[in-house]
Formats: structure tokens, C-alpha cells, sequence
């Protein structure tokens, strides 16, 4: 069979990188997406690059609340809406520049039969499919989402003004991140959510300091709470909870998680459902020669991991052979503020839950000059290893969490044992000194 192209990229998130990488190698290739306007997908233009880019401007003003500072700081989200746009636009442009040998199809994409998408009643077949559908905030039955009163992060990351008041339903890492943001930038804050404890996979002391944290900037915490319904009322939003109790905000943030995208998968041959499109470790699925990376495979919703992915399969598809990808030694972090948590390879939990013998090195960073100085006196860190010494994973909560994590990763990339890495000497003053201490005590 004559197909038009050597791949056919569903989706314009991270797809976009193995685009790029299979034209520069020879492909001919295609990329379906709906709006052109948003390659890059929802890393880009509704998730991570705003979201980091709002908290970092909430830990200014929350940073100026100090002490020793003077006179009152307040965040124009009309300015910082408008910076972030001409911010996208210009990385957008840079994307569709990187795109040029790629032949971008606008249209909703719908896989209808192997190696053949439609698009907006015309088809186009493709060799080899990747598919990069993405997901979506997931709203749980009973809560009636407007957009306006009952909202998600897409709104959030548009308001023009903050709220006086929100409540933040769920505690995941949007949830966290969320409810950091509007704390730290002076908006009355309550987290609502299901369980006990926040970070309930983190090491408990990690657990404990994120919960001190949240109270530390005004975060209102509302544990073992089930939202049954949510409606928005003419004046507030009414929740009625699990147990029968009720409780009124005036807005409400469902950050209650994401769901992949497995709609434009109008085919058997390939195997979905709600957890998301079904692959092999090479990210195949059950139709020969056709791949879902990202979010909407179900794996890691997280855009470092769905470049890596898609980047993984244009690598085999050009017959470079590269190293399976191991996706428990990618890294994960939440960006709460001022201390954000990190992890990477096996935690402690983990590996008592499997049954696994481990050393553990915990140090806490309460009471150290630097830490104290830097906001960090809250900071937990995580190191473990195997019985021989060699290194398994570590957890990280402290400023820059999601930096300092990197000398774990390259530590388990590595293959390298406690011997090895403590021979490693990192400067002083600084958070990485007490990552140092904690392999010496491995």
C-alpha cells in the first residue's frame, strides 16, 4: 500500500518534537491538529509553562511579606495575563518555525482504521500513526461545571482579576499548586479533599511539612471531604458533601485530576478505555505500527515524559536502536510554594509496600542557617538504596525541589552506588549540601 506519509502525528502537544526529529531524519510526515495556534499543546498554553510562570509571580508577593521588608505588594493579573500571552504567542511562533518541513493539517483528527485519520470529512493514511491526543480536567458526577463560579485550571490561567475567596477541590498536583498560587498571592484559600493526609505516597515527614506549609501561607485545610454536588447559585457555589453536611464558597476550583483523550480512536484495532489507550513498553499499541505517547497513553501525564516518549518512538522508526525508556527514573514534582516536592525512582513506601529490603537517609533541614535564609527550614530529604548501597530513588521538599532532584536521577541513570556518590563535594551554602549529607549517611 501507497500511504501519504512515513508518519501521521495525531495531536499537536508534544508531538511536535517528534515531528521535528522524524523530518530532519528523512520522514515525510503530517501533523493533525485542531488549532494550529495551540501547538505545543496543553504543557504550553493551559498547564505547566503559565501555571510556573503565575506561581513564581504569588512567591514574590508572598516573599514580601517579610519582616524585614516595608510597604505592600499585589499581583495585576490584567499584566501578568498579558505577559504570559505575548510569552506563548512568541514560543508558538518558535514551534511552528521548528514545524516547517511538517505538513500541519488543521482539523479535529479522528482515527477511523489503521494507518487512516479523518479530517473534517477528507482522510489522510500514514505508515506509521502516533497518536498524542492529550487529556482533559476530569469533573466528577455531581459538580456542575460553568466555567465561571465552578471552574478548572484552563480558567484560572485567564483570569484577568484574583478572587477574594476560592475553595480548591482535590490534592493532587494541580489541586496543590493551585491552592499555593492563590495563598501566596493573598487570596482567601481552603483545600478540600478526600483523605487523611496530602501527599499520601511522599514520605511522611514530606506529608507532615507540606501540610505546615499550606497553614504557614493561609491555606485553610478541609481533610476527609467527598464532594456528592456542586452547583453554582446566584450568589456562591453550593457543595453538599458525602456525609450530608453542606458548606457554600463563593467560587469553586475542580482540580479533582485529568483524563486522557481517547475519543478521536474510532477503530477496534486499537485497544482504550478510561485509563487510556493500552501500549506495549515501547508505546505500540494493539495495531501494529501505530503509538500513543503523552497523557493520553495513560502512564505519566507529564510533558517531559511525553517528549521523551514520542521522541523514544521516532528514534525506533528511524532505526537508531535507542535505550527502552524506563519511566520510573522520570522525574516527578508538584510546585507548591515555598517548598516544592520532588521524587524520582522508588520511595520508601514503594518499596515497603513491594516488600523490599532498602537503606533509607532522611534529613531534615530545620535549624540550618542556609535553609533558614532560603525558606526552607520545612525541607525534607530522601535518599534510598538497595542492600548492596546502590541507589533507588530519593524525595526532595524544599525550594528548587524540582532541580536539585537532577543528582538523584543522574545518580539512578547511572547505575551509581552510595560509595560513588558520596564522593561527590557540593557548595556551601546552598540546598544541595544537605543532598550531599544525605548519601554520606546511605
Amino acid at each position: 500500500m501507497v500511504y501519504d506519509y512515513d508518519i501521521v502525528f495525531l495531536g499537536g502537544g508534544l508531538d511536535y518534537a517528534g515531528a521535528v526529529v522524524a523530518s530532519k531524519g528523512g520522514l515525510k510526515c503530517a501533523l493533525v491538529e485542531k488549532n494550529p495556534a495551540h501547538l505545543g499543546g496543553t504543557c504550553l498554553h493551559d498547564g505547566c509553562i503559565p501555571s510556573k510562570m503565575y506561581l513564581a509571580a504569588a512567591e514574590t508577593v508572598r516573599a514580601s511579606k517579610k519582616a524585614h521588608f516595608t510597604g505592600t505588594l499585589s499581583l495585576d493579573m490584567a499584566k501578568l495575563d498579558e505577559e504570559k500571552e505575548t510569552l506563548l504567542a512568541r514560543a508558538t511562533k518558535a514551534i511552528t518555525k521548528q514545524c516547517e518541513k511538517v505538513d500541519i493539517i488543521e482539523g479535529e483528527g479522528v482515527l477511523i482504521a489503521p494507518h487512516t485519520i479523518e479530517v473534517e470529512g477528507k482522510t489522510v493514511t500514514g505508515k506509521h500513526v502516533i497518536i498524542g491526543t492529550g487529556s482533559r480536567p476530569f469533573i466528577p458526577d455531581g459538580i456542575l461545571y460553568d466555567g465561571r463560579s465552578v471552574i478548572t485550571s484552563d480558567e484560572v490561567l485567564h483570569m484577568r482579576e484574583l478572587p477574594e475567596r476560592i475553595a480548591v477541590y482535590g490534592d493532587g498536583a494541580i489541586g496543590l499548586e493551585m491552592a499555593s498560587f492563590f495563598a501566596a498571592a493573598g487570596v482567601e484559600t481552603e483545600l478540600i479533599w478526600r483523605h487523611d493526609t496530602l501527599l499520601r505516597k511522599a514520605h511522611s515527614a514530606i506529608s507532615a511539612s507540606l501540610a505546615d506549609q499550606m497553614r504557614q501561607i493561609g491555606v485553610t485545610l478541609s481533610a476527609n471531604r467527598s464532594i456528592r454536588s456542586a452547583k453554582a447559585t446566584q450568589k456562591s457555589v453550593r457543595i453538599l458533601y458525602d456525609d450530608g453536611s453542606e458548606h457554600e464558597v463563593p467560587r469553586l476550583l475542580v482540580a479533582t485530576g485529568r483524563r486522557p483523550n481517547v475519543e478521536p480512536i474510532q477503530t477496534d484495532a486499537i485497544t482504550a478505555g478510561p485509563r487510556g489507550i493500552v501500549t506495549d513498553e515501547h508505546f505500540e499499541t494493539s495495531c501494529k505500527d501505530h503509538y500513543a505517547v503523552g497523557d493520553c497513553n495513560g502512564k505519566l501525564q507529564l510533558a517531559h515524559a511525553a517528549r521523551a516518549e514520542v521522541l523514544y518512538v521516532v528514534r525506533r522508526i528511524l532505526g537508531q536502536n535507542p535505550e527502552p525508556l524506563n519511566l520510573a527514573h522520570v522525574v516527578k514534582f508538584i510546585h507548591t510554594l515555598p517548598c516544592s516536592y520532588a521524587v524520582v525512582g522508588e520511595t520508601g513506601k514503594e518499596l515497603q509496600k513491594r516488600g523490599v529490603s532498602y537503606k533509607e537517609s532522611v534529613i531534615r533541614l530545620t535549624g540550618l542557617p542556609f535553609p533558614h535564609t532560603h525558606d526552607g527550614e520545612l525541607g525534607v530529604m530522601a535518599v534510598y538504596a538497595d542492600e548492596d548501597g546502590f541507589i533507588m530513588g530519593g524525595e526532595i521538599f524544599c525550594p528548587g525541589a524540582e532541580e536539585l532532584i537532577a543528582a538523584v536521577s543522574m545518580a539512578l541513570a547511572g547505575e551509581m552506588d552510595a560509595k560513588l556518590a558520596r564522593r561527590t563535594v557540593l557548595a556551601h551554602p546552598t540546598f544541595s549540601e544537605s543532598l550531599e549529607r544525605a548519601f554520606g549517611r546511605l
